[in-house]
């Protein structure tokens, strides 16, 4: 989809919301964890899309598939990047050359249980964004917007109540 096509779905999705509030919440669709050997694991959606996961040899897993931290790094890198290039085409904004990064710092002795009071995900995160030439002037309006609109952005900087079900069959 071209930079006018995604700024003119962006407004039709918001019109229709705007006039039907009681439609813009919903539950999100499932991803469903299966584990296929060892620490392999592969995730469905109820589409069929799925991905799968693997740890490192370093913790009894093959390093077959990307970790579930790496796709973590993964999904908020490109919700960032989709957020900010919906945010440039809804503005009328050409980019080029978008490069989203994210990484963390983690200590090992939380996921391994070795020091409780060592956090089992990351101690901080860095997002680092390259946007090319020609939208200097717009790129930190841009840029700051895509992040305080991103999904995942918003999950990791703020507390969201989990709430557990454990069913035995």
């Amino acid at each position: 989809m071209g930079k006018a096509q995604i700024a003119e779905a962006i407004t039709s999705a918001r019109t229709y919301l705007a006039a039907h509030p009681d439609e813009a919440r919903y539950r999100d669709s499932t991803a469903t964890a299966v584990v296929e050997d060892g620490l392999r694991i592969r995730v469905t959606g109820p589409d069929g899309s799925s991905v799968v996961t693997d740890m490192v040899t370093g913790v009894g897993g093959s390093g077959s598939a990307p970790s579930p931290g790496w796709l973590f790094r993964a999904a908020y890198s490109s919700c960032v990047a989709t957020l900010i290039t919906m945010r440039a085409a809804e503005q009328g904004i050409e980019l080029t050359g978008l490069e989203v990064e994210v990484d963390s710092e983690s200590d090992d002795r939380g996921i391994l249980g070795i020091a409780e009071e060592v956090p089992a995900g990351p101690a901080s995160m860095r997002v680092t964004v390259r946007v090319g030439p020609g939208v200097k002037g717009a790129a930190r309006d841009i840029v700051e917007w895509g992040l305080r609109h991103c999904p995942v952005d918003d999950a990791i900087r703020r507390a969201i109540p989990v709430k557990l079900e454990i069913r035995t069959s």
